[in-house]
């Protein structure tokens, strides 16, 4: 069984360490954690992608890359993620776990000090970030920017949350917008960079067979040139908001061949909250399952939609919706999708619909510490909400959830905002 402990390396800087001799890899992360604002969103992401090109010691990425090829084929890559209104940038490794060495050499210390010197010892030029490594990182973030209009479910998705949250940070993408991406120039940048090292909490994480006191302190040792402030920025809570009396309706017209609903809702309930596990067992009793309301029968049964599912957010008080339709079926849809959501609520669903759901949910859970990738993934969301919960005692709370307290949970749920992306019309 993985243990996590979790350790305080310096004011602000955790250590989440999970021991665990299952895998052949061992899992080696850092985050910044900072508010997600429209006007630091794009330079925060950039961060991590041009301190990835070049450190003090190794000043390109070919150096960067033999550096790895030595700790057995290593990878560090930069991560952007967000968690609720919290943005976390930073960077992800893999290496080889060291009981896996052939001559039982360590890795631990070796890639602890190299993730140290990608986060504190960047390759600068005239006092600030390189501008040649600035400017092409900066291109390719623009790139992924424009580029998500690409995948027109994910974009719908994404055109929700901002009509949904405008005001809000949760309405801000993890990668800012074009306009403050395309300004960013090396000394902005470096200036960010600098009120992420002297203000920023830091999650470290780790995953592996080395006990937790070694990774931390191999992890003080390649961080002790962090600057010590007495106390890091605290990330202030997600924003809630009551649904509106008349939901909002938005529609944008594009050359697509196929309609894309989706619909938000309010659900007054987050991780933090008693409820959360039964919310869960709702959510995927409605649509988050291929055994869902939504799946049986929007999709199978009455052919409304080509796909059709919910999915909680699960650091916002949020329900979202997602499904792909014909354009002239929009209005049946959506009728459709909150008559199912409705009679959730009035508990108009059968013990086994009941019982498959919170099975769903429950293995879900279980399986979460056989993959380092979402073992990860889960931690990281525990320590920026500050819960210590691991997924086992999350699955217990799931199984004890009865029918009433799922009617309960749903009845909270509250539509907020349709948004339709339509087909140009001629």
């Amino acid at each position: 069984m993985a243990q996590a402990a979790r350790i305080e390396l310096f004011s602000g800087v955790h250590l989440t360490a999970v021991h665990t001799e299952k895998f052949k890899s061992s899992v080696l992360g850092a985050a910044f954690l900072a508010p997600l604002e429209r006007e630091t969103a794009s330079r925060n992401a950039l961060i991590p992608s041009v301190l990835r090109r070049g450190t003090d010691k190794h000043r390109d990425m070919e150096a960067l890359e033999a550096a790895l090829d030595d700790l057995y084929g290593g990878t560090i890559e930069p991560v952007v993620r967000t968690r609720g209104e919290v943005q976390c940038v930073g960077f992800l490794g893999s290496f080889l776990d060291d009981a896996y060495t052939l001559d039982g050499s360590a890795v631990v210390e070796p890639a602890a000090a190299l993730l140290g010197e990608l986060l504190l010892s960047p390759y600068t030029e005239g006092g600030h970030f390189c501008p040649d490594y600035t400017k092409g990182e900066r291109d390719n973030l623009v790139e992924r920017i424009r580029a998500q209009i690409n995948d027109k479910r994910i974009y719908a998705m994404a055109r929700l949350r901002q009509e949904m949250c405008a005001g809000e940070p949760f309405g801000v993408d993890r990668l800012g917008d074009e306009a403050h991406a395309a300004a960013l120039t090396p000394e902005g940048l470096w200036a960010g960079y600098q009120e992420l090292l002297h203000t920023a909490p830091m999650e470290l994480y780790y995953c592996g067979s080395a006990r937790p006191e070694r990774v931390a302190d191999a992890l003080r040792g390649a961080l002790s040139a962090l600057p010590r402030t007495e106390k890091r920025q605290e990330m202030p809570p997600a924003v809630r908001k009551r649904a509106p009396e008349t939901p909002r309706y938005v529609e944008e017209a594009m050359d697509v061949t196929q309609g894309k609903l989706t619909m938000g809702f309010r659900t007054g309930c987050d991780l933090l909250d008693r409820g959360y596990p039964a919310l869960m067992v709702g959510n995927a009793l409605f649509g988050g399952t291929t055994t869902s309301r939504l799946f049986l029968n929007v999709r199978e049964k009455l052919s409304l939609c080509y796909y059709a599912s919910s999915q909680l957010m699960k650091y916002k008080d949020l329900m979202l919706v997602s499904s792909g339709v014909e354009f002239d079926r929009f209005t049946a849809a959506r009728d459709e999708i909150l008559s199912q959501l409705e009679a959730c609520r009035r508990g108009d669903f059968t013990d086994q619909e009941l019982g498959s759901a919170r099975r769903s949910v429950v293995s879900g859970l279980r399986s979460i510490p056989d993959s380092q990738a979402r073992l990860e993934d889960y931690w990281l969301g525990q320590a920026v909400s500050g819960c210590s919960e691991d997924p086992a005692a999350l699955a217990a709370r799931v199984e004890a959830v009865t029918r009433e307290d799922v009617v309960a949970a749903l009845a909270g749920v509250t539509l907020d905002t349709v948004y339709f992306l339509k087909g140009k019309e001629g």
